[in-house]
């Protein structure tokens, strides 16, 4: 939303700040200002019941402030037109609208648009698609789709923006990323930066180059890179939503280095010796850090978890730690 009516009323007016600005107005002082003292240098100090007005308009203006900074945005966001004729709520959307709270955007076959998410970014909508407004605040933006497919591109701190699916939820963590939703679940493959998918609790970090599939009513799928092997990505997609433990050992000797993203992500999931094959892939692939040790690990000792986790080197890892994670571990 435009904030320019905030600062010098150039901007579209806002109904709710102009009503607020009317309420204030009533507190406003009508006295002059209190002499200056030739002694001191400064204002003299009214009297004590003068100062009562001034603290009852500073409480009421530091409610105003705290509103304004956590209100929804009842105006919504911006929406352009790409291609075709979108839907927005009833009507159809022939060049540009606002999306308000709890109104769906809807393309068809032959129709694109685009979202301006306030100022922290933007979200493309592709053919096909279906999303809602859930929330619009300064500290907390979230959609839902549910079909089709957007891709996001946001600029703020982490965790300002989150996309909600039917099978998952994306939390962005500063990034780039296209989001897919269909029938069968959702697929989430990120482009620049970091995304957390949580489902059910159980939190994935997913880096660029990377992809995870979240399907309903299924464990949590596991994040792979895109450009893992044939082998590794079939076998892994056996064992997430086929239930095959067989599939790990297709999984353990077709891993790279790179893929200790994979197994890293898949060790708190399992139990006894198949939690034991893939610790030691994984330490063969990328040895522990001094302090992480088999038996920790083995124990789901978080602490080594997040050290080992850093050995990897997947980018700027420090952005997991500000979602206050990983915490694989929900699933056993």
């Amino acid at each position: 939303m435009p904030d320019e009516y905030l600062w010098d009323r150039s901007g579209e007016p806002d109904p709710e700040i102009q009503r607020l600005e009317e309420v204030l107005g009533r507190l406003g002082s009508k006295q002059s200002a209190p002499p200056w003292s030739k002694k001191l240098g400064v204002r003299t100090i009214p009297e004590p019941r003068r100062w009562r007005g001034a603290i009852a308009a500073g409480v009421v203006l530091a409610i105003a402030a705290s509103w304004l900074v956590s209100r929804p945005f009842h105006t919504g966001w911006n929406v352009a037109r790409i291609a075709g004729t979108p839907t927005l709520g009833s009507h159809s959307l022939r060049a540009t609208g606002r999306l308000t709270v709890g109104e769906a955007l809807v393309t068809d076959s032959h129709s694109r648009a685009k979202l301006g998410v306030w100022n922290i970014g933007e979200v493309e909508v592709e053919p096909n698609s279906r999303l809602r407004l859930l929330r619009a605040h300064k500290t907390d933006h979230r959609l839902a789709l549910d079909r089709g497919t957007l891709h996001a591109t946001i600029w703020a701190p982490p965790r300002l923006f989150s996309v909600e699916t039917p099978a998952a939820v994306a939390v962005d963590l500063g990034c780039d990323y296209t989001l897919h939703v269909d029938a069968s679940g959702t697929t989430l493959h990120v482009i620049m930066g970091w995304v957390g998918f949580m489902q059910n609790g159980h939190e994935s970090w997913v880096p660029a180059g990377a992809e995870c599939v979240m399907r309903r009513g299924t464990p949590p799928g596991t994040p792979y890179f895109v450009d893992a092997s044939g082998t590794f990505r079939l076998a892994l997609e056996r064992f997430d939503f086929e239930h095959d433990a067989a599939a790990l050992d297709a999984i353990l000797p077709a891993a790279r280095p790179r893929d200790a993203l994979t197994l890293w992500h898949l060790l708190p999931k399992l139990h006894g010796s198949a939690q034991a094959l893939v610790y030691e892939r994984m330490a063969a692939l990328v040895p522990p850090p001094a302090g992480v040790t088999r038996q920790g690990i083995l124990a789901d000792d978080r602490q080594m978890f997040d050290r080992w986790w850093d050995q990897l080197n997947f980018g700027d890892s420090s952005l997991w730690r500000i979602w206050k994670g990983p915490s694989p571990f929900q699933t056993k």
